[in-house]
């Protein structure tokens, strides 16, 4: 919280007498920003929010600052836990009961609460230690929020800027406000502070190491309400966590429609995977549909990322969503909009390539000032009937020094340097997932199928038909390595592999029939390694 003097009564303008106490601060949950400071003397400083109070519907008085503990006692930590503040907030106005111990105890109601909490979110996105976060979790603020949203039959609690125009109008119209709007203020102070202390809880079960703790919070803040979710038929809307993590979530949209929901998954599945790629030693481009890749590829430039990208499956890619490791520049933006593309992502556009894709004024292009850590730890969640399943993000990484050669052939540098390159795509293609890759680009794909065999046959057909759209006289897969995102349970999948015309697998290995796919292997000159880490995506 940022103070002046301790909480402000002020009174109606208009006459009627409102007690409120306004506790202002900068929060990321909140959609103010820097505003509603008070000054040392007491003042309003700033005109955007409870300046708009003040200005517009009540006027500041003196009476307020003697009814809280002294600033300085413990370092202002009691500052607002007092009875004749909470006291003021929870009575019941129409007791006689309480309305004796107002009276004898000398509280005044308070009719309107306006609280922004200690930017704890804020702070824990800065890298702040232990012992700075613990000192930005706020005590008083949620307490009163509570207290008020409890009481909402008289009391409205305020902790949104977004909020403040209608209770201003109500002030202004009504000399009071309406209990429909306090219950709808109540309702989103609930969530408010719900979602803060999930945040704090969350944070708290990482900083000491606690994987699975007895209660799980989770919360967030409206970004969008959507037009519909999957299907029309659904019900849709976007929150934001506040995690510091460059994606969808904090991006800026320069142009383009309204983000759909499939948008945004599908989005969030083509960065993620993007940035596995280092921008500092190659351009990479991803294409993406229905949340599964339909071409990924590095190159000297992202043109001839995209270029590669592009030639694994120009059909599917048309309605897709391009994600790039590096500045769109203008080169790649000329390629990029000549076929219908939903959403270009990248971690930021040259002033010459936003030109160009203003010009496609439907196509939404985002900006996310950096890429997301591919090695950072974090927590995915997934509702199921009755709970939610939680777990880590997946962040397993390899590299040459974590494979195992298990046959009698080798990989070439060549080869190693493409399953390294097919298995960083795999983690992020739905399971069953079969990739052929070759010279740093996939060259077939098959995605989500329930037999691991199947996979393998849907991708070798996808590099024939790409061969045949780029007019080559051979699948891509020819000549290619190919990963599979788990082991093969028998070996009928990896000479599906072999006839497409891989010479070298990637696997993660564990089946009761590894022998027996290892001979396989042996057999069709194939060199083999398995990684001993395994990527299901579901």
């Amino acid at each position: 919280m940022v103070w002046g003097r301790g909480f402000k009564a002020v009174r109606d303008a208009c006459g009627n007498d409102i007690g409120i106490l306004t506790d202002v601060a900068l929060d990321p949950y909140t959609s103010h920003g820097q505003d509603g400071l008070l000054d040392e003397a007491g003042y309003v400083v700033n005109d955007d929010t409870v300046a708009v109070l003040v200005d517009q519907a009540v006027n500041q008085a003196a009476a307020g600052a003697d009814i809280i503990a002294p600033s300085d006692m413990m370092d202002g930590r009691v500052k607002t836990l007092h009875p004749k503040v909470h006291g003021g907030l929870l009575a019941v106005r129409d007791d006689a009961g309480h309305a004796a111990s107002m009276k004898e105890h000398g509280i005044g109601a308070i009719d309107l609460l306006v609280v922004n909490l200690y930017p704890f979110v804020e702070t824990v996105a800065k890298g702040a230690g232990y012992d700075d976060c613990v000192e930005n979790i706020d005590i008083g603020g949620p307490a009163m929020i509570r207290g008020a949203a409890k009481n909402h039959a008289y009391v409205a609690v305020v902790v949104d800027a977004a909020d403040y125009g209608a209770v201003l109008d109500e002030l202004k119209t009504r000399n009071g406000t309406s209990l429909a709007l306090r219950t709808k203020l109540a309702q989103k102070a609930y969530a408010r502070t719900a979602a803060y202390d999930a945040a704090i809880s969350n944070w708290m079960a990482d900083a000491i190491g606690e994987a699975a703790p007895d209660y799980r919070a989770f919360g967030g803040s409206l970004k969008q309400t959507l037009r519909y979710g999957e299907n029309p038929h659904q019900i849709a809307s976007f929150y934001v966590t506040g995690e510091n993590r460059p994606g969808v979530s904090n991006a800026e949209q320069l142009q383009g429609k309204e983000l759909s929901y499939n948008n945004i998954n599908d989005t969030d599945a083509a960065f993620e995977l993007v940035a596995e790629f280092d921008a500092t030693e190659s351009a990479a481009v991803a294409i993406i549909k229905h949340a599964n890749p339909c071409g990924v590829a590095v190159g000297a430039s992202l043109r001839e990322a995209y270029e590669l990208a592009l030639r694994c499956d120009p059909v599917s890619a048309f309605g897709g969503i391009v994600a790039l490791n590096r500045m769109l520049d203008a080169e790649a933006a000329e390629r990029i909009v000549e076929i219908f593309t939903e959403v270009i992502v990248a971690p930021d556009a040259s002033p010459e390539a936003i030109e160009i894709v203003a010009a496609k004024k439907n196509l939404r292009l985002l900006v996310t000032g950096g890429l997301p850590d591919p090695a950072m730890p974090g927590l995915t969640v997934r509702s199921v009937a009755g709970g939610l399943l939680v777990q880590s993000r997946d962040n397993g990484r390899l590299g040459l020094d974590d494979l195992r050669v298990v046959t009698r052939r080798a990989p070439s540098e060549r080869e190693l340097a493409d399953l390294l390159f097919a298995w960083r795509v795999a983690k992020h293609v739905k399971s069953n997932a079969i990739i052929y890759a070759k010279d740093g680009a996939t060259a077939g794909i098959g995605a989500g199928q329930m037999s691991r065999i199947d996979s393998a046959r849907i991708a070798a057909h996808k590099s024939e038909d790409a061969a045949k759209a780029a007019g080559l006289d051979k699948p891509l897969a020819q000549g290619s390595v190919v990963a599979s995102d788990a082991f093969f349970p028998f070996a009928d999948g990896l000479l599906a592999a072999a006839a497409a015309g891989a010479t070298a697998v990637i696997q993660p290995g564990g089946s009761m029939r590894d022998q027996d796919v290892i001979a396989a292997a042996d057999e069709n000159d194939l060199a083999m390694v398995f990684t001993g880490m395994r990527h299901f995506r579901h």
